[in-house]
């Protein structure tokens, strides 16, 4: 009798340490998916603070190309609005918006050869496109934060206690098909 009740204690134990373990694992990777967004974060908000210097050098040398200029400013504003709420399939969205603005503005800017030549323009340029290649490095390893959370937290036996202790799955940040399109170069030029 002595031995099934020391037997039964063990195993009560050890299941409440699986526990436990499975229960730090959620966390881990929980904290690990916030991580990840805060780099995004960081890096949508230098791009968002370098973008009005940028359309202010463009505005000097495009007189007629306004309407260019405006949708990168609107999106730049959904970008921020959609940050601000946290809103990561909103922000996917107008990321998009914002990446095929400015590849219409760097498009219209090749037809301007005072522009490609102003050195604010090109530190700018350079500037934006580094942080465009960085978010998209972030974005890949938030998406695979993301992946690896929700899959733990959709596992037997974590399913379990994600649920007892209400994990959530993240949302991916993806962008449109209309963001990964070449730049119709005719219709700008047109």
């Amino acid at each position: 009798m002595e031995i099934v009740l020391f037997v039964l204690i063990g195993m009560i134990i050890a299941v409440v340490l699986y526990g436990i373990m499975i229960y730090n694992n959620l966390v881990r990777l929980k904290h690990g998916v916030s991580k990840a967004w805060s780099n995004i974060d960081i890096l949508l908000k230098q791009r968002h603070d370098e973008l009005p210097k940028l359309v202010e050098t463009c505005k000097q040398y495009m007189k007629f190309e306004q309407e260019t200029l405006e949708k990168v400013m609107l999106a730049r504003a959904a970008v921020f609005k959609a940050r601000e709420k946290g809103d990561v399939g909103a922000v996917g969205a107008a990321e998009s918006e914002l990446r095929i603005g400015l590849g219409n503005l760097f498009a219209v800017a090749e037809n301007y050869p005072d522009l490609k030549a102003n050195d604010s323009f090109l530190h700018l340029q350079s500037r934006i496109t580094g942080l465009e290649n960085t978010i998209a490095d972030r974005r890949e390893f938030y998406n695979e934060s993301v992946n690896n959370s929700n899959v733990r937290i959709e596992q037997f036996p974590d399913v379990i206690i994600a649920g007892m202790f209400h994990f959530k799955s993240a949302e991916l940040l993806e962008f449109s098909g209309a963001e990964k399109q070449d730049v119709n170069m005719g219709a700008l030029f047109s």
